[in-house]
């Protein structure tokens, strides 16, 4: 199988729970250090090989669009616009359409996640998983809701609630074209409850562990923290 090397960016949210630190641009434009957050995540991903990099846009679509322009940094820039919100599995859906190859990453846009993304590929690909999950370490999964893991595969989650160290979902995966045929005959749907779920239950999700640095900047802390965190983490990834 060819190397994987394009990747679906979800950068249409509406920000509202940062709305109280950032409140005239788009949540994918929030300025950590000075740059947008998403250049962050588009320099590391065009530094890794992608050479294809869609973003499904919604919320002030056209401001991100004329922020980011139709390439970066070598890669292809292309845009899916939703003409309504779709959730997140219809933006994935939509999108999709967009995709050229048999499998691309899929990414959320409030989120960083430090990991190498052929190593991920090639994980999956040995892995035979139609779908496989990024999962991130975090002293306390309490906030987020826990990833059970058994030999490599997601094996279940746990509700927000328990605490303690473990796995959370970290919002990266792989994607193949076959994976797309599971998805729901609808335009508006939730891809962690309609795909994800499901394919859990099925053992289709692969997992993926060998990553650091996680950071969700849809909460006002943890997007304080981005701003000391990325500049000094981009030549990490």
């Amino acid at each position: 199988m060819a190397k994987t090397d394009e990747a679906l960016i979800l950068a249409g949210g509406f920000g509202t729970r940062l709305q109280s630190v950032v409140r005239d641009v788009p949540k994918p434009l929030a300025p950590v250090g000075g740059r947008p957050f998403i250049a962050w995540l588009l320099d590391a991903l065009a530094a890794q090989g992608m050479r294809r990099m869609v973003l499904a846009v919604g919320y002030m679509g056209e401001v991100v669009e004329q922020a980011l322009g139709s390439s970066w940094r070598g890669a292809a820039l292309i845009y899916s616009r939703e003409p309504e919100p779709l959730g997140t599995g219809g933006a994935v859906s939509l999108a999709a359409g967009c995709i050229q190859g048999d499998s691309f990453f899929l990414l959320n846009g409030d989120t960083w996640l430090e990991l190498d993304y052929g190593a991920f590929d090639r994980a999956a690909v040995t892995a035979s998983a139609p779908l496989s999950m990024a999962l991130a370490r975090v002293e306390d999964v309490s906030r987020y809701g826990a990833v059970r893991v058994e030999d490599n595969r997601v094996a279940g989650f746990v509700e927000k609630g328990s605490s303690g160290a473990g796995h959370i979902n970290a919002g990266v995966y792989r994607v193949t074209r076959d994976m797309l045929g599971s998805f729901p005959d609808k335009h508006r749907f939730s891809f962690e409850n309609e795909v994800l779920a499901p394919a859990v239950e099925q053992g289709l999700v692969s997992a993926f562990t060998q990553t650091r640095g996680f950071i969700d900047i849809g909460i006002p802390a943890d997007y304080a923290r981005a701003a000391t965190v990325l500049p000094t983490a981009e030549d990490a990834v």
